[in-house]
């Protein structure tokens, strides 16, 4: 069976752990150095293109160069026959999709410290790639793992690179499935940048937040449409207890440019971590109470740093964000402009004889 199979001689196939468009995933055994290690397997329907093949390698080897605590860790690629492979560090927990559905499952928000806590994590670890020059193309809680103690591991840096280089053949549902995290100049086509990177990472912010995706469609065509025309949604429509000004952080990252972003993941990682110092200074730490999302329109879970000033809905478009209206100041007395003034007057009325004495003379 597959996975009694020993690569090479050196990995022994444990367990199937996961699966995607790309490559099937496999607990195993390094027999060489006896530890345990992830093995992602290619799948037979991208190893007929020696041109992928080739980029794929070229990749594998730019990400082995990568060594970051939030990001797995390659070991090795190679071939066993026809079969491709990456050997990657074996990590204990679940993928951040699995931890979404936990709480969508449970009727409940994430809250809203652990989803800063987990995002910045990812940030750093992308945003260490962005430095090095790679840009990860398919960032997606699937590919976020979780340890049990929340740190946080991004895989599939190198089959996504070469997969978005690939020819079009490669570019169908069987691969990419639903881009729900594509950027919207990746939806028209173009090449994706560390600005591409930080919009994915803005959608799995919205989602830990509200349990939800800001666009969903029922076609990929529809869908990229989305990303590339219609204005997302508010995350206060979702969640009311998002502070306002998280809010508006999530808002630009989604926004349609790319120059309307933060450049890297690095620079989204440094805004979210001032907000997060900045609010638990002002407010304490960020606790978001574990209740229904059924009970969010009632509820307030937790405590914001700009309150969310409650206006009227428009009727069309999206919601406003009014900005606090303050009094304006009464001015004190100024006496010595008022003394000024009375001055000038008087010199000025003074000036009326001479004009009259001048207009005589000249008339005479």
């Amino acid at each position: 069976m597959q996975d009694q199979l020993v690569l090479n001689g050196r990995y022994k196939l444990l367990e199937r752990i996961g699966s995607g468009g790309m490559s099937i995933v496999f607990k195993a055994q390094d027999l060489l150095l006896g530890r345990l290690v992830a093995v992602k397997m290619l799948h037979a329907s991208l190893t007929g293109d020696e041109g992928f093949l080739h980029r794929f390698r070229q990749e594998a080897h730019a990400a082995a160069n990568l060594t970051h605590p939030n990001i797995v860790t390659i070991h090795d690629i190679g071939q066993d026959g026809d079969r491709h492979y990456m050997v990657m560090e074996h990590v204990d927990g679940r993928t951040l999709k699995q931890i979404i559905r936990s709480y969508n499952h449970k009727g409940q928000f994430m809250p809203i410290d652990r989803a800063l806590d987990l995002t910045i994590q990812i940030c750093h670890g992308i945003g260490y790639a962005h430095r090095a020059g790679l840009v990860h193309c398919d960032v997606k809680p699937q590919n976020v793992l979780v340890t049990r103690d929340d740190r946080v591991k991004v895989a599939d840096f190198g089959i996504a690179r070469a997969i978005s280089e690939a020819s079009q053949h490669y570019h169908d549902s069987e691969i990419w499935g639903t881009p729900q995290y594509f950027a919207p100049e990746q939806a028209s086509g173009q090449t994706a940048t560390p600005a591409s990177d930080v919009y994915a990472i803005g959608v799995i912010l919205f989602e830990l937040l509200s349990g939800q995706l800001p666009f969903t469609a029922e076609s990929h065509t529809a869908l990229a449409l989305k990303h590339l025309q219609a204005e997302p949604p508010l995350i206060g429509e979702y969640n009311p207890a998002v502070p306002l000004q998280l809010e508006q952080i999530i808002d630009k990252v989604l926004s349609k440019e790319a120059s309307g972003r933060y450049r890297t993941a690095g620079q989204f990682g440094r805004i979210l971590s001032a907000y997060r110092t900045s609010s638990n200074a002002n407010t304490g730490p960020l606790e978001l109470a574990v209740a229904p999302i059924s009970e969010q329109k009632t509820q307030i879970y937790a405590q914001p740093i700009l309150p969310r000033p409650p206006t009227p809905p428009p009727a069309t478009g999206r919601s406003a964000r009014p900005a606090p209206v303050q009094a304006a100041p009464i001015p004190e007395t100024d006496w010595l402009a008022i003394g000024l003034g009375i001055a000038a007057l008087l010199a000025l009325l003074g000036l009326i004889p001479l004009w009259y004495y001048v207009y005589l003379v000249y008339a005479g």
